[in-house]
């Protein structure tokens, strides 16, 4: 075991044992803002992230969304303690981020992991493993647990990090976040340099670790996989919060706004009413209606039985995360 291993080990087993008490927000942000300074001779100060307030619940998959400079890689370095905020603070498990004992119940995939060139995946596994305090039985049991959980080939993990592509290197940094069986791991563009198997295969994985009660942090600019995985969501502009809240309740459309899309085969657009219909197309030998009210659905159910044709599906229209992103931060 390192120096003083031991003595951390315990350190964070005492922590632990008095935060067993259930939190309702695992992360709080209070007042966030951090200032950058740019320029050579006349330096002036650049805001990259301005009065972030936010809180995150235990338990689930939070999505972290913003375009390029929005402050997304800025409010998740500082809150890793590897940037100091210019104003405000921040909890992380009821705990301000400053505590190193803290550290040791969180896991970290930054968006492009940096190791040691000349170590093997499984040797990196082991010295991050023993840095945590893990025997060694428990470091091989957890280093191919988890490497195999993120889709490294066994006949990989004996070649030095050097050798490995971009996508091989973020699924070592997925594993390695979580060989302390952290209770919140942050990661950072998670699914960049992945095949689209990769990254089914590391949705997967993050959808697993909710199940097991482990909250998840994730920043991505992938927006299916955020539609896919998330309960909650931020979204940042310009440094500072365009709109948080749960994902669900964020795509439902305003009172007013609900409209339904009819999908008919074995009729042509031209035999259905056009009383009530915002818009019908027809694709092939499907027609899409769409009508803005369900008492509208009737009239075209009843055009549609006197004209023999035949209804597919019945479903309600709500934007797009996309939709969403594009209104919030345009």
């Amino acid at each position: 075991m390192l120096p003083n291993a031991k003595l951390g080990l315990e350190k964070h087993r005492t922590f632990h044992a008095s935060c067993k008490k259930k939190m309702e927000n695992i992360i709080e942000i209070e007042g966030l803002s951090k200032d950058y300074e740019t320029g050579f001779l006349r330096k002036k100060k650049v805001r990259a992230l301005d009065g972030l307030n936010l809180q995150v619940k235990a338990g689930g998959i939070f999505g972290f969304l913003g375009g390029n400079g929005a402050g997304k890689t800025t409010t998740i370095k500082i809150l890793m303690s590897l940037l100091d905020p210019s104003a405000g603070n921040a909890r992380i498990l009821g705990h301000d981020i400053s505590e190193v004992a803290m550290h040791n119940r969180i896991g970290y995939c930054p968006e492009n992991p940096y190791f040691y060139d000349y170590l093997t995946a499984n040797e990196l596994m082991n010295y991050f493993g023993e840095i945590f305090g893990l025997d060694p039985a428990k470091r091989r049991t957890k280093t191919d647990e988890l490497l195999t959980s993120v889709g490294l080939l066994e006949k990989d993990r004996n070649k030095q990090l050097r050798k490995f592509s971009k996508g091989m290197l973020q699924r070592v940094g997925l594993a390695q976040a979580l060989i302390n069986d952290p209770e919140i791991v942050f990661l950072d563009e998670p699914m960049s340099g992945l095949d689209p198997m990769g990254r089914r295969e590391i949705r997967d994985l993050i959808a697993g670790l909710r199940d097991k009660g482990t909250s998840v942090f994730m920043s991505t600019h992938i927006l299916s996989d955020v539609e896919a995985l998330c309960d909650d969501v931020a979204i940042l502009r310009q440094g500072k919060l365009a709109a948080t809240g749960n994902l669900r309740e964020l795509l439902a459309k305003e009172p007013g706004e609900n409209s339904y899309e009819i999908t008919v085969a074995d009729i042509t657009a031209d035999k259905l009413p056009l009383q009530g219909i915002s818009k019908i197309e027809q694709n092939g030998s499907l027609v899409n209606i769409e009508v803005a009210d369900e008492k509208d659905i009737e009239a075209v159910l009843t055009a549609l039985k006197t004209a023999g044709g035949r209804l597919i599906s019945i479903n309600s229209v709500k934007r797009s995360l996309e939709e969403l992103f594009v209104q919030e931060t345009k």
